[in-house]
């Protein structure tokens, strides 16, 4: 640890770290326009580099005012659509259309694409005064080509705590000031910062919409001997080392950025009756962000034909994992610039996974169709689930029922045997009926069918057991299995030979590490 241990020294490690792999760093607030949470000169230098002909199309038709212009446009968008919403779409004006950002491509095919990639300017501020009411400052302030995304408040624990850090954001940092009763355009949600960051030398946490003195702030550690917080970081000296190492890493946060961040949309049943639409920033936990980024990275790897066990307890946010997942496969490329699956099909009974995936999905495509739902035995023989197949269609949605006739056309079409697909199986439970049970009877003991045929549940486990019950692994078939508690064979099946030699799963978010962090309770807010 160092000698010192101050936030100004705290503050140094972690903007040195930046500045020295890939970030622009302003040791002060020098050029920061607070009235509009902007960082001009990042925006305009990007768009400069990387679209001067739609730039000088702009001058053209702006006669002079081509920088006030665009501005003018891009605060009205960022008021009415949000952060989030600039970030991915294109800006257009009169003459021009222009990308605020550009996230990392799928594939390399494209060098014009990559070189802007490559020209993002990310850039750290410290000691930024936000507010045109009063002279409050925030330790640090995260731009994407001028635009914030994220802020943080950081303590030291030999002195704070991270509930210090928590507390100045819900008392001292107001999405609207106390006094004059001004927005403050960077702490507005959905207008502002994307993400809040309450750090310390031992923990993170994080808010997506500050909120007063009732701002939820949600745990962003590693866990520590199956539990929360963080361990020791021997190599770095501080416990939170991860977020700027990490976290905070070029291509890791603007991935974060494009393909995990995105605005859920609820409706919220009302004492009148009525129901009110409530919008939510979802930002990944730190174990669903390692989850789906090592799986993808994995199955880049290896390609098609591997199994992966996701141990992640109740309150894990199995649901947003998912999503994510699903849609990062979909789009997976392997070194050779070919797509590692032709399809995923998504296994699950719940009906929100199936319309979470849909909303997500568009947001980061922008585009509908990507998502076909198979919901009855019938639909799972119908043509439009063989268009899919072979076709486009990049996710297949499918229940338990459906699944077996699914998996047995996948096996037995000619026309499909060329094709790679991605099954993630959701843990569920479902009342087992029809044709599928039959599958049982290879792994279920007689006892257990007869429960089963007496209206019992089954779970999915078994019937994955079921469908690789005298079968070989597919080669062109990878099983992405995602349970709490996962039952030896399941192990057997799907899990990694660990240190002793005994299968363990893929990744892990423990059942106690949910309990220390609260999320048993509170989880499905959250899931």
């Amino acid at each position: 640890m160092p000698d010192t241990h101050t936030e100004v020294m705290f503050e140094n490690e972690l903007c040195q770290h930046l500045a020295a792999h890939g970030w622009l760093y302003s040791p002060s607030d020098a050029g920061y326009d607070r009235e509009h949470a902007l960082f001009p000169a990042d925006l305009f230098a990007w768009l400069a580099a990387t679209q001067s002909t739609e730039w000088a199309k702009h001058e053209a038709s702006a006669k002079g005012q081509a920088e006030a212009a665009l501005l003018d446009r891009l605060l009205k968008l960022m008021e009415e659509r949000g952060t989030l919403w600039v970030l991915r779409n294109t800006v257009k004006v009169v003459a021009a259309k222009f990308e605020i950002c550009q996230f990392r491509p799928s594939h390399g095919l494209n060098p014009e694409t990559l070189t802007r990639y490559e020209g993002n300017r990310l850039r750290v501020m410290r000691q930024v005064h936000y507010s045109t009411s009063n002279q409050n400052s925030l330790d640090l302030v995260f731009f994407v080509n001028g635009i914030p995304v994220a802020t943080a408040e950081l303590k030291t624990d030999f002195t704070q705590s991270v509930e210090d850090a928590k507390n100045q954001y819900r008392f001292d940092r107001l999405p609207k000031d106390a006094q004059t009763k001004l927005e403050e355009p960077l702490l507005k949600f959905k207008r502002g910062a994307l993400v809040h960051f309450a750090v310390s030398t031992d923990e993170v946490y994080m808010a997506t919409r500050l909120s007063g003195k009732s701002t939820l702030f949600l745990p962003f550690n590693l866990g520590h001997d199956g539990g929360r917080g963080n361990p020791p970081d021997l190599e770095h000296g501080y416990r939170t080392a991860y977020l700027w190492h990490r976290i905070l890493q070029r291509d890791a946060w603007l991935d974060i950025l494009g393909r995990f961040v995105h605005l859920e949309k609820k409706d919220e049943d009302q004492p009148d009756g009525t129901t009110k639409k409530k919008e939510a920033l979802i930002f990944p936990r730190y174990h669903q962000w390692n989850a789906v980024t090592r799986l993808v990275a994995a199955a880049r790897s290896e390609g098609a034909g591997h199994n992966y066990l996701i141990q992640h307890s109740a309150g894990s946010g199995k649901t947003n994992s998912i999503s994510w997942l699903a849609h990062q496969l979909a789009s997976l490329h392997d070194a050779a610039e070919q797509r590692v699956f032709h399809s995923v099909l998504v296994v699950t009974d719940r009906t929100v996974l199936d319309a979470q995936l849909s909303e997500a999905i568009e947001q980061f495509e922008h585009k509908t169709g990507v998502v076909f739902s198979v919901t009855s035995e019938d639909g799972s023989k119908s043509s439009k689930l063989v268009e899919a197949l072979t076709g486009k269609t990049p996710i297949i949605v499918v229940t338990i029922q459906t699944f077996p006739h699914v998996l047995d056309l996948i096996r037995e079409s000619t026309y499909l045997k060329d094709r790679r697909f991605a099954v993630i199986a959701d843990e569920a439970h479902s009342s087992q009926t029809g044709s599928a049970a039959k599958k049982l009877k290879q792994v279920l003991t007689a006892e257990r069918m007869q429960e089963i045929e007496e209206g019992g549940e089954v779970d999915l486990e078994e019937l994955l057991q079921a469908e690789m019950a005298g079968h070989l692994q597919p080669g062109n078939i990878s099983y992405f299995a995602f349970t709490a508690t996962p039952k030896a064979k399941t192990l057997e099946l799907f899990g990694r030979p660990g240190e002793g030699g005994l299968p363990e799963p893929f990744h892990l978010y423990s059942m106690q590490q949910a309990i220390e962090e609260g999320f048993i309770q509170i989880g499905r807010a959250h899931v």
